[in-house]
């Protein structure tokens, strides 16, 4: 059964042999009635876990109301959710899209366009850095940089420069007068769960504004709640000039958003820019009811508290099983644990224990509960990862070392 349905799809994807039938809040129910964990939550995108009852409303009420009609014609619902997102953040203008590599399209072009708009159009280049991950478009691929995604796929499209992570002296001398912006990443996700100091961040948002650059942040697995702050980039007491999010805006709705300063998107008029799909009604209902959650009071204390016990869990394990787990990284639930053993092995260990992760760069292993998670699935996780790295360490767990 498993090669017949495996059969017609384009093989880009090495797919775990399970399958998944429905889902109830952090948990999953395979076809064969067996109960995960989910502690990848879509690769950050199913925020609110499955089958949140807000969310399911929401789109069962839309879906018997319209679910297309372009953007030739006025969207009420798209209209709220974007002055929403404005009221929560800088930003004074949104453009909504299907996907995060979308939102970072929209996001190059708008700092491109934003130059060239005031007579400048030589100030196209914008500065990456190395271990980011921008998307699978040719552009974002581009930017991202990495060997391994640009393989076979003809010339990278220029304008970007990569410079190490962290590295302020590096940032500096790759920008010059055809620079028109730097594009960072508050965390690496698929990059191994690396965050920047906040001392570098503030140094972007100088330069920036020396330079007259624009400051891009590419939130698309960082935003909506997942570090702890509705947006990560509160955290660093820095404010970008535009911004990407999609994952967790829809809940597990397809969608993505570009946000920005109305001086930014300047150079956006119509025609500029589009999307078919983009802001559909199906869209802009989940995303309102995704808002809906997270803006009730005590949403984001409760992931900061879940993160913390977490962290506090995790450590322990460290301190039992070095040979296994070395490290603890990131912010809020987006929390990557440093292998020691081949990432793989950690994965499969877990998944032997009905535990989902889900893989990064730099031998890591990403957890990414859904942020309704609650105590007692932290403590059954932190089981299943006891019991996993048991097994690949091969002996017993020796006593916590005391804090």
């Amino acid at each position: 059964m498993t090669e017949i349905s495996q059969a017609h799809l384009l093989p880009v994807f090495a797919r775990a042999d399970l399958a998944f039938e429905r889902g109830e809040g952090a948990w999953l129910i395979a076809t064969t009635g067996e109960r995960y964990l989910d502690f990848t939550s879509g690769v950050a995108v199913n925020a609110l876990g499955h089958a949140h009852p807000h969310l399911v409303a929401a789109l069962q009420e839309q879906a018997t109301k319209l679910w297309h009609m372009s953007n030739l014609f006025k969207s009420p619902d798209g209209e709220r959710l974007a002055a929403r997102l404005c009221a929560e953040s800088f930003a004074d203008v949104v453009f909504f899209c299907n996907s995060g590599a979308e939102a970072l399209e929209c996001a190059i072009k708008i700092t491109r366009r934003h130059f060239a708009a005031k007579g400048q159009p030589e100030r196209y280049r914008i500065v990456t850095f190395a271990g980011a991950f921008h998307g699978r478009t040719l552009a974002t691929l581009a930017a991202t940089g990495a060997a391994k995604y640009l393989e076979g796929f003809g010339p990278p499209m220029d304008g970007f420069d990569q410079v190490p992570l962290g590295d302020i002296e590096a940032v500096k001398k790759a920008v010059g007068p055809d620079t028109a912006g730097i594009l960072i990443e508050p965390v690496q996700g698929e990059g191994g769960v690396r965050a920047p100091a906040p001392e570098f961040v503030r140094a972007l948002r100088q330069l920036c504004d020396e330079r007259g650059m624009l400051l891009v942040f590419d939130e698309v697995q960082t935003g909506m709640g997942r570090t702890g702050e509705l947006f990560a980039y509160r955290r660093f007491g820095v404010t970008p000039d535009v911004m990407t999010l999609a994952k967790a805006l829809g809940g597990g709705f397809p969608i993505g958003a570009c946000l920005a300063t109305a001086d930014a998107a300047s150079g956006m008029t119509p025609g500029s820019h589009g999307s078919t799909f983009g802001g559909n009604p199906l869209a802009m209902a989940a995303a309102n009811a995704v808002l809906d959650v997270m803006l009730a009071p005590g949403f984001f204390d409760h992931v900061q508290r879940m993160s913390l016990l977490l962290k506090q869990k995790l450590a322990s394990l460290v301190d039992r099983f070095p040979t296994v787990i070395s490290g603890i990284r990131g912010e809020g639930l987006l929390l990557g644990v440093k292998a020691e053993v081949p990432a793989a092995n950690l994965i499969g260990a877990l998944r032997k224990e009905k535990l989902l992760t889900v893989a990064a760069g730099d031998n890591v292993v990403r957890l990414l509960p859904p942020l309704v998670v609650d105590e007692s699935e932290i403590d059954h996780a932190i089981g299943c990862i006891e019991r996993a790295c048991v097994a690949l360490s091969g002996e017993q767990p020796r006593q916590a070392v005391a804090r």
